[in-house]
């Protein structure tokens, strides 16, 4: 008997440790030849309400990934436009750590293993995975976490090709939907004007590139903010992104940089003729994608049907993640919701009633948000956020937090068989 995991991003390495630690055994396969996927390109923690939820899931259980991105920060407690007390990890640091985590802890992973159909029981119980080269895992229950990007089609019909981002759909093969092959049907998020799908919301600069100011001003302060001229704002780019809590005019007037170990640049493209013409930008480098000059990666274009406890709707035993399992935006936010579906799968193996958390928790709010609005739905700012210091849900404060789950029934909820 064993929890199978299909996708290494953020939420299917959360899902595989919350429910290796309820004692299962978990089999968590992989697409390409590295864990956390986008989670590689990203690097932007604890701003505005993710503080809230990051200390939330630490209270229940859940502090294992949270501990590794704190510890590979760049900076901490770092106020930029539209955002607050925000921590950036180093995306070149984190994989490593987190792969042997898992090692560590006794998942078993599969790198390389694309999966891309189902064996089906007459109950409708997946009983296997089938890879592109036809090997078979068999498991009890079956958690995906394989997002919503790719494959080039999509790119390409919605966007402006293949980026070649970090996703590297020509190299390991396209997404395949775990869910639509079981039977069911997905769906697919919106940008601002009606147009399926988003855009990626930044790009990676190589860091060595930029004017030495530049870069002395990232590791001083943790970020830039460089004026545009007048000529190259364009703030159309604003409507067609995923990161709507960055889809503010700061963002379209200037160009914000992070520093991940890399040069984040908050915007899903940018020609790259343009922006050598930008002082302190003359030599600059796209790291990804490398397309960066032209377009970014498509998502948001196969989300699962779910229930509260994260469960794909008619399949017994597929529990779903991350964006897959919603228009969920963020590491925090899949981190969160992998916690909440390793811990449930292992709950249903053992014929045990599924937890759906409250809404006056952050993580049950969000679930619950996602399903009653449409667009995208972060912590980190848009409506989601403001419906968090509506309700009161938005601290800082730790001990305030911690003493909220405690007073829920939650406290150590994920550490628990």
């Amino acid at each position: 008997m064993s929890v199978v995991v299909i996708g290494g991003g953020w939420a299917g390495c959360s899902a595989a440790v919350t429910a290796r630690k309820q004692g299962e055994e978990v089999h968590l396969l992989e697409r390409t030849d590295m864990l956390l996927g986008l989670g590689n390109a990203g690097g932007i923690m604890r701003n505005n309400g993710r503080y809230t939820l990051t200390e939330e899931c630490i209270a229940m259980g859940a502090s294992e990934l949270f501990k590794i991105t704190d510890d590979c920060a760049t900076h901490v407690d770092v106020d930029f436009p539209g955002h607050r007390h925000a921590s950036f990890y180093n995306v070149k640091k984190v994989e490593p750590r987190v792969r042997r985590m898992l090692s560590d802890m006794g998942v078993k992973i599969r790198l390389m293993f694309r999966a891309v159909q189902v064996i089906k029981t007459p109950s409708d119980r997946i009983d296997a995975v089938i890879s592109a080269d036809g090997e078979e895992v068999y498991g009890d229950v079956f958690i995906e976490t394989t997002g919503t990007a790719g494959p080039m089609g999509n790119c390409t019909y919605y966007g402006r090709g293949c980026s070649m981002c970090i996703l590297r759909c020509p190299a390991f093969g396209p997404r395949v939907s775990i869910s639509e092959k079981a039977g069911c049907h997905d769906y697919f998020g919106c940008r601002a004007d009606g147009t399926p799908g988003a855009f990626s919301g930044s790009c990676k600069l190589d860091k060595e590139t930029l004017g030495k100011e530049l870069q002395e001003e990232l590791n001083l302060r943790g970020f830039a903010v460089v004026p545009l001229p007048e000529h190259l704002i364009n703030e159309k780019k604003l409507r067609s992104k995923v990161c709507r809590q960055y889809a503010l005019p700061d963002f379209a007037k200037n160009i914000i940089l992070i520093d991940t170990g890399s040069a984040k640049m908050m915007t899903p493209f940018f020609p790259l003729e343009d922006l050598r013409s930008i002082s302190g930008f003359e030599n600059v480098m796209y790291s990804d994608p490398y397309a960066g000059g032209k377009g970014n990666s498509i998502r948001y274009m196969a989300c699962a049907e779910r229930e509260r406890g994260l469960k794909v709707k008619g399949i017994p035993n597929l529990f779903c993640a991350g964006e897959k399992a919603g228009t969920f935006v963020g590491h925090t936010e899949a981190i969160a919701t992998g916690a909440l579906a390793g811990y449930n799968a292992a709950r249903y193996r053992r014929k045990e009633e599924l937890l759906e958390l409250p809404p006056d928790t952050t993580l049950g709010a969000l679930i619950e948000f996602q399903e009653k609005h449409e667009g995208m739905v972060t912590c980190a700012g848009d409506r989601f956020f403001e419906h968090m210091k509506d309700k009161g849900l938005y601290t800082t404060d730790r001990k305030l937090i911690a003493e909220r789950v405690e007073a829920a029934g939650l406290t150590g909820v994920f550490d628990m068989c």
